[in-house]
């Protein structure tokens, strides 16, 4: 085990993590940066051909230019991007090494994480984003192997009967993008069109691939089982069994808030179960422990992302400097 005291941890070594190790750097901060996964986990689990709504000047940190081939980039330039970043700013990152708790003690926060470690700090920043827990279909047979709920890489549905679960971006993306490998895809949309969200670019292709029938789709329908060779779907007109090879559950993601309440972080009472914090310096009602990111949206994941909130990392700096 090794015990290592600081003046600051980050948990979570995404992009906005990331840009709160570059202030405290840039402001003389001794710190570490704790990530359960690889660099930018949430990140690199996007599919591998997306692409974001973003311009790459506005998923830029700590003013470091971020060059793209087209104006919005894909998810393989942002991972080379973030990386590089790291590597020409010699950040200081665990990877692969959860914070499992966090314990005040003294006026010092105690870190223990999944390597065995042991950090205390006189500051936290918890910039963990929402990526951590899929939202379950909770139906029979979602722990087959054939289930996930992370789509990657279009070529492995190739020739497959495949179903995809849910109706914004992921979803879309899965279902197109299988579809143009020649698989055979159902898509199952619980509402009765395409999520609104949807990049304004894809939406059509989508709608008109449903429209021509070549991609199938339920709409107002939900699953209710998953076996090895078959799906039930429960539609409008009944109860609906289809052929099926593979099932992309696509249906979002949520933030760990268990863990920002084992902290002592306050949620709120309303759906949004959104943290207590102050907006101005993104303090919580634990003094000394921060947020950042869209983890500060609570469950209304789709107010923040990495271009409104990298101004986080200024605010959080700049308070804690302050404060010193």
């Amino acid at each position: 085990m090794q015990q290592t005291s600081t003046d600051l941890i980050i948990i979570g070594g995404g992009p906005i993590g990331l840009a709160c190790a570059l202030a405290a750097k840039n402001n003389g901060l001794g710190y570490v940066v704790l990530e359960k996964g690889c660099l930018v986990n949430s990140l690199y689990h996007y599919p591998v051909n997306m692409t974001f709504f973003s311009t790459s000047e506005r998923l830029e940190i700590g003013g470091i230019p971020f060059v793209s081939n087209q104006p919005k980039p894909g998810r393989n330039e942002a991972l080379e991007y973030y990386r590089r970043v790291a590597v020409a700013a010699k950040l200081n990152i665990r990877l692969f090494e959860k914070a499992e708790t966090i314990v005040r003690e003294s006026g010092q926060f105690e870190i223990n994480t999944s390597a065995g470690n042991h950090f205390t700090a006189k500051y936290v920043i918890i910039a963990t984003g929402f990526h951590d827990l899929p939202y379950l279909l909770n139906v029979p047979g979602e722990e087959l192997p054939k289930v996930t709920h992370y789509y990657n890489d279009p070529h492995f549905y190739a020739f497959q009967k495949v179903l995809v679960a849910g109706a914004n971006n992921s979803a879309v993306d899965a279902a197109l993008e299988t579809w143009r490998k020649g698989a055979d895809v159902t898509m199952v949309i619980r509402k009765g069109e395409i999520g609104r969200r949807v990049k304004y670019w894809v939406k059509p292709d989508i709608e008109n691939r449903i429209s021509e029938g070549s991609i199938k789709a339920y709409f107002n329908s939900t699953i209710t089982a998953i076996r090895e060779t078959e799906v039930d779907i429960q539609t409008p007109d009944g109860p609906v069994t289809i052929a099926n090879d593979m099932v992309i559950a696509a249906t979002g993601y949520q933030p760990d808030l268990p863990f920002l309440r084992k902290a002592g972080i306050e949620l709120s009472a309303d759906e949004t179960r959104k943290p207590a914090y102050n907006p101005d310096t993104h303090e919580t009602n634990v003094p000394g422990i921060y947020l950042a990111g869209v983890i500060c949206g609570g469950m209304d994941t789709h107010s923040l992302f990495i271009e409104n909130s990298r101004e986080h990392a200024e605010k959080i700096i700049s308070h804690i400097i302050a404060a010193k």
